[in-house]
């Protein structure tokens, strides 16, 4: 591990700033920001407007877009108002820019330097592209905003999403690769079922991205049952006329998916849970299980305290926040179980 040092630094660096981008882009979303910058330029909008002048000509650009002419114009939008949406789009794609110069030259480095081996190298590589397709699949989303609906598509949104913590996961995967180059003996039925609680993490991920982009979590802001008492409430089936429809586009159908996703990853952990008490685990092992049994607690608590709160800011950052520590603590766990 050592000898690795500097290179599981430069990995972890990334993922912490993934996070922080993720973070970021969940107050993007959740101010109502995304689509304020109506162009992608690599160099001329890295920094914001420095002029009275240049702001006042950023913002006319912005009206001919149809959140200000469909949206914004009936709410008296300033230009300070612009301000606010404008920074926190371009703070989004500044810690984008920032990621990818922390990647791009010390890997470069490590490249000249020899620092890599074989796997290490093709893992990079995989990363690079894995950066690359994520900033397509921004301005990809953000594209879908600017056409006719004053509102990015929720596949679009929910893709950008999922692709960051599956980005997030793959650089955790490869950083623990040589923080832990020993082998342990595989625990085939623990390593299966953690696999199958990381895919269901990650279609509740795709999930919490519909949620996000229909704005579904302003509805049915009741708990443990949805409006009306109801387990299953009426509107899911009025809204759409097919089912899939109901599940993938419907406000009900998906916050419905998405809270009853909820319980299954909780069950599913807490039986990683009791199926290890019968095993002689590492100590990482472990501390894999015990992460995920507090840190699912949290995320179900705080998603349930944000949909009752009907997605205040700081709840709605924070339930997102959590889903990346409960990514990682199931990634790592997985891990641990499978080498």
């Amino acid at each position: 591990m050592k000898k690795d040092k500097s290179v599981i630094i430069w990995l972890l660096s990334g993922c912490v700033l993934v996070f922080v981008m993720v973070v970021v882009g969940g107050i993007t979303r959740l101010t109502g920001s995304g689509l304020s910058m109506t162009d992608w330029h690599l160099v001329t909008d890295t920094f914001p407007p420095l002029t009275e002048a240049k702001w006042q000509e950023t913002f006319e650009t912005y009206k001919q877009f149809p959140e200000y002419k469909k949206v914004n114009i009936h709410n008296n939008f300033s230009l300070e108002d612009y301000k606010f949406i404008y920074f926190w789009e371009w703070f989004h794609r500044f810690i984008a820019r920032i990621l990818g110069v922390v990647f791009i030259i010390p890997f470069i480095y490590f490249l000249i330097k020899k620092k890599l081996d074989a796997a290490t190298l093709r893992k990079g590589l995989i990363l690079l592209g894995m950066g690359a397709l994520q900033g397509f699949f921004g301005w990809f989303m953000v594209r879908s905003g600017l056409i006719n609906n004053p509102d990015v598509s929720h596949y679009r949104l929910s893709l950008h999403l999922t692709f960051a913590f599956l980005t997030f996961a793959y650089t955790l995967w490869v950083a623990l690769d040589l923080i832990y180059p020993e082998r342990n003996s595989v625990i085939l039925p623990m390593r299966k079922l953690a696999r199958i609680t990381l895919v269901v993490i990650l279609i509740q991920i795709i999930y919490g991205g519909f949620v996000a982009g229909l704005d579904a979590g302003f509805i049915h802001n009741h708990w443990p049952l949805m409006s009306d008492g109801q387990f299953f409430h009426d509107s899911i089936s009025l809204e759409k006329n097919t089912w899939l429809a109901r599940f993938t586009e419907g406000k009900s159908g998906v916050q419905f998916i998405h809270r009853t996703l909820a319980y299954i990853v909780v069950s599913l952990i807490l039986l990683l849970f009791f199926k290890s008490r019968s095993l002689l685990l590492s100590n990482t092992q472990k501390k894999g299980i015990y992460a995920l049994l507090i840190i699912v607690f949290i995320q179900f608590t705080l998603g349930v305290f944000t949909l009752l709160y009907s997605v205040p800011l700081w709840l709605g950052v924070t339930h997102q926040a959590v889903a990346f520590l409960l990514l990682s603590a199931m990634t790592y766990t997985l891990h641990r179980f499978s080498k």
